[in-house]
């Protein structure tokens, strides 16, 4: 069980003073304090010389060429990397283009360093990949148990951003998942039980500030129970006054309390917190009322990007930008027109609707987290870290072990698993093959198959995807018919009758037809862990609870019986048919001995 641990927090300071920085914002002209609001982003894997192609978006978004005319044209406080941007080749690449942009902004008129950030959660959310460490999610995490785990996966995570140049990570999710519709959220939670995700929560910080990372609890005030993905709309929550202090306030108390720097709002309507129905972004009740002076954050308040289509759908982006601040917040990520929203707050500023004086206690306190971080000293990357730390032997190690204690066994009828070489040799593995969050790893069949392979399988990969057509299911059929022991099929959010559940229903009616001649069919969900309900003809079901390379190889050592199944279940997993009844209860899974294969 999760357990309490002492917060930790940045070593003392030794830049700028309190009075430096007041006298540095005196300098400031008002244009520069809004650009430290912003935090952008940016196309192109270099600073000064992207591919045409990004060159392109950047003047059709930003108005500018590259990243470095962005810096010099906004100075904003900040920029965020994204894969989708092409920001994040590899290791290497990154810690240049970091360097690259401090340099800019360390040749402007002030000198004020970037704040460099991500969104690098780890599990299904990761814009870093190999040969970057890749760790479990939240929820895998949360099935670990461990804050002990969670705190070190974070420590290494950590390391691995400040060696690239990166200081700030948008994480960890203080969401209490306690809807398993929910489509934005899910693994990326914890789990369901507010004292658990409250621990968690501590340790991700601790662990992140201790490798000299500022974290940031989302998505306040809460994001864990919607059906609606505010990427594409504005969800809403029905929780009462009551039912929000007892299940989704507790994570962000506890966030508070271990010292976390940065908050982010989400872009959610809570009616029992704000009757006005605004996006919690742009909700004065929700982040000054409570957030500010309830809970009594002291620190940055960011929103989510302003991308999104939950905060656009009541407001244009210009008026956002003002409401986001009027509301209380003191960074605008992403916002999709950045000149509009950089001129829409200098004309609020202007006609009274907004004081500079609101804007200066927005500066000051990014300034001061700025300060904090080091970044007065030390903006730049360090020759070496790169090769000494990202990807080092150690924490590739770390994440091996730490995964290898996440994985859940939720059936194994008739104690089929472990498997062993001898009794269940040839190995068909066939599924599901999302992308890697990280664009660097996969396909998880090739990869599964290959895990079990060097664990003294024959192991066969057959990517049958999301969505396998009648040719592709039969073409499995015909391969598990073929003389194979066992059929290994990984499943993505199953569905009743959508085309994987077809997949699986037919592999284990051959099974049925063959009698004990048939392969048993398991299964591996690598996301969220309900598919076990939708599939009740399988002799075995995991949950890895992602994709990624590091959560597959642990579920094939659990496979293989050479690791003990020890993850327990963070959220409850309800009948598909009746979601009042759970069929698997928080803290459910299986286990059994590990299985000693012969030399």
């Amino acid at each position: 069980m999760p357990h309490d641990s002492q917060s930790t927090t940045h070593s003392t300071p030794s830049g700028p003073t309190d009075a430096d920085l007041d006298a540095l914002l005196s300098r400031m002209t008002l244009e520069e304090k809004v650009g430290q609001l912003l935090v952008l982003h940016v196309y192109g894997h270099h600073a000064t010389a992207p591919d045409p192609a990004d060159v392109e978006l950047n003047e059709r978004e930003l108005g500018v060429r590259t990243a470095a005319d962005a810096v010099a044209k906004y100075r904003p406080g900040g920029l965020i990397y994204f894969g989708w941007a092409h920001n994040t080749r590899d290791p290497h690449q990154l810690a240049t283009l970091s360097d690259d942009v401090q340099r800019v902004a360390h040749d402007g008129p002030h000198g004020i360093p970037l704040l460099l950030t991500i969104d690098q959660e780890h599990g299904i959310v990761a814009r870093v990949g190999a040969p970057a460490t890749l760790l479990p999610g939240a929820m895998a995490l949360g099935a670990g148990g461990s804050a002990d785990d969670v705190r070190e996966a974070a420590r290494i995570a950590g390391a691995e951003l400040r060696a690239m140049g990166v200081f700030q990570n948008y994480a960890p999710s203080a969401d209490v998942n306690v809807n398993p519709a929910n489509p934005v959220i899910g693994v990326r939670s914890f789990g369901a039980a507010p004292d658990a995700v409250s621990t968690f929560v501590t340790a991700q910080i601790e662990g992140f500030r201790d490798a000299g990372i500022a974290p940031a609890a989302k998505h306040f005030p809460g994001h864990g129970d919607t059906e609606t993905d505010s990427h594409s709309a504005l969800p809403h929550i029905h929780h009462t006054r009551e039912q929000w202090e007892a299940l989704d306030a507790p994570p962000f108390r506890a966030a508070l309390a271990a010292g976390v720097d940065v908050v982010m709002t989400a872009h959610i309507v809570v009616p029992a917190l704000d009757p006005a129905l605004d996006p919690a972004t742009l909700s004065y009740p929700i982040v000054t009322g409570i957030l500010r002076e309830q809970l009594g954050h002291q620190g940055v308040i960011v929103t989510d990007s302003l991308s999104m289509q939950g905060v656009r759908t009541k407001y244009g982006d210009d008026r956002v930008a003002v409401l986001a601040i009027k509301a209380g917040v003191d960074q605008l990520l992403h916002p999709p027109q950045p000149e509009l929203a950089w001129n829409a707050v200098l004309q609020a500023v202007r006609e009274g609707e907004l004081t500079e004086a609101r804007i200066d206690e927005s500066v000051l306190r990014i300034l001061r987290l700025k300060r904090e971080l080091g970044l007065f000293e030390r903006a730049f990357t360090t020759p070496g870290d790169v090769d000494a730390t990202v990807g080092s032997a150690a924490h590739l190690a770390a994440a091996d072990r730490i995964a290898e204690r996440t994985t859940t066994l939720l059936r194994n009828e008739g104690g089929l698993l472990p498997l062993s070489p001898a009794a269940h040799g040839r190995v068909l593995v066939l599924g599901a093959d999302p992308v890697s969050p990280s664009g660097t790893t996969g396909p998880p069949t090739t990869v599964l198959a290959a895990a079990l392979t060097e664990l003294g399988f024959t192991a066969t990969a057959l990517s049958t995807g999301t969505e396998p057509s009648p040719e592709t299911v039969e073409k499995a059929l015909a391969e598990a018919a073929s003389g194979i022991d066992a059929v290994i099929v990984t499943t993505y959010d199953v569905t009743d009758g959508d085309r994987q559940h077809a997949l699986v229903t037919a592999l284990t009616a051959l099974t049925a037809l063959t009698a004990s001649d048939g392969p048993p069919v398991i299964t591996v969900s690598v996301r969220t862990p309900h598919d076990v309900t939708r599939l009740p003809g399988v002799s075995a079901a995991l949950a890895s609870y992602s994709w990624t390379d590091v959560e597959l190889r642990a579920a094939a050592r659990v496979l293989a019986g050479r690791a003990r199944p020890v993850g327990r279940l963070p959220v409850p997993v309800p009948s598909p048919d009746d979601p009042g009844q759970v069929l698997y209860p928080i803290g459910y899974g299986l286990s059994y001995e590990p299985y000693a294969a012969a030399d």
